[in-house]
């Protein structure tokens, strides 16, 4: 791409950034990004976020939804992990490490002694410029973490995750459905209108 058109792009990304309801509102509040809201959303549907919840977010950065969380939880615990570095956020302890790794999932479980209430996911995958490939990229990373969950949550503990409507959709759906009670998908009104994203809502472990 030449020099122009990235400089025109960025322009364009610019205006509309500010034209952005949620931009300026995350600016006014002191949220990190835009995405609290979703957070901020998917809790007054769902009501999972409790005073006392022991709670784990994963791919935090930069921190908006570990804000959110942190003016609910007051009495419990709260744990963020990302591979970039995230700023201190309060009553939040962070470690920066993949989760994917089974030394984290060490460290997560030394950390809280005990299983969780809660695992909230806003991850997704680098965009490549490809929204298919993109898209199955970010559901691989959701399927990763409702297995993951499955070993830390407890029986009617709440999974919270991120994923795109495609061509796996389908798989990662069944995929929930056969480790969770319930089961439901919900596009809270503040993502962007053109993202294909919806977020997963997991309550209750089935029994073995």
């Amino acid at each position: 791409m030449k020099k122009s058109k990235r400089v025109k792009k960025s322009n364009f990304w610019k205006i509309k950034q500010q034209r952005d309801p949620f931009f300026k509102k995350s600016k006014t509040l002191g949220y990190r990004s835009r995405a609290s809201f979703k957070l901020i959303e998917l809790n007054k549907k769902y009501n999972f976020i409790k005073k006392n919840s022991y709670l784990l977010d994963l791919g935090s950065y930069p921190g908006g939804w570990s804000q959110v969380a942190s003016q609910i939880i007051t009495k419990g615990m709260i744990l963020s992990i990302d591979i970039k570095e995230m700023s201190p956020v309060k009553n939040v302890k962070f470690i920066k490490a993949d989760i994917l790794e089974n030394d984290t999932k060490r460290e997560i479980i030394e950390y809280f002694k005990s299983n969780l209430d809660i695992v909230i996911s806003d991850m997704a995958a680098d965009t490549t410029g490809n929204k298919s490939l993109d898209a199955i990229r970010t559901n691989q990373l959701c399927a990763d973490v409702i297995n993951f969950s499955k070993n830390i949550l407890k029986p009617r503990g709440v999974l919270v995750s991120k994923l795109f409507m495609g061509e796996d959709f389908i798989e990662v759906k069944n995929l929930a459905k056969s480790i969770f009670n319930n089961v439901n998908f919900f596009k809270p009104v503040s993502s962007k209108k053109e993202s294909k994203e919806t977020y997963l809502h997991c309550e209750g472990l089935k029994s073995l």
